[in-house]
């Protein structure tokens, strides 16, 4: 419990203002510091801000870890999880049953996002990836696979998104 207070405490002076976290996000892990920030743009516009959360100085798939997503923009739910499987898919992951089932898991619990809203995805090495909304827990998928596949959108030396990867995990920018 002491730990996830830390964590509480931590996020409230993150850089990017105070949040409200769901208490089922704090109920069960170690005490986790922000490694780093950096906004997620298309063509220009701000889509949301990421923020990397790890329980030490240097990000690992083998700790325990959240990605934090504020969003600046309306999204369907549906597109989050297409734009998902469509990112894996260019991480390298090749198994198209696979990407379908992973694309209508998501499917089914992203919600549709508004302004405003916040996203956090921890993963559980080994065992499983849980999103959370600023409100309350949404669902867990029991799949180390699918998990290190998702995070590895943002996280991955392949990411295509590089330059937030680098701010992410606090790299020289590439």
């Amino acid at each position: 419990m002491r730990k996830w207070l830390l964590f509480l405490s931590l996020l409230l002076v993150s850089p990017l203002g105070a949040q409200t976290l769901p208490a089922a996000v704090l109920k069960d892990g170690p005490a986790l510091s922000l490694q780093g920030d950096g906004t997620m743009r298309w063509f220009g516009i701000k889509v949301y801000d990421i923020r990397l959360w790890t329980p030490m100085k240097a990000w690992s798939h083998a700790e325990p870890f959240a990605l934090e997503l504020i969003y600046d923009m309306n999204l369907a739910g549906r597109d989050i999880a297409e734009k998902s499987v469509e990112l894996m898919r260019k991480q390298g992951i090749k198994d198209e049953q696979k990407l379908k089932r992973w694309g209508e898991e998501m499917t089914k619990i992203f919600p549709d996002i508004k302004k405003g809203d916040l996203l956090i995805g921890v993963s559980v090495p080994g065992k499983e990836a849980r999103f959370y909304s600023r409100e309350k827990f949404i669902a867990a998928v029991a799949d180390a696979e699918f998990a290190r596949a998702f995070f590895d959108i943002w996280l991955a030396e392949s990411t295509t998104a590089p330059a937030v990867r680098s701010k992410l995990l606090g790299l020289p920018a590439k």
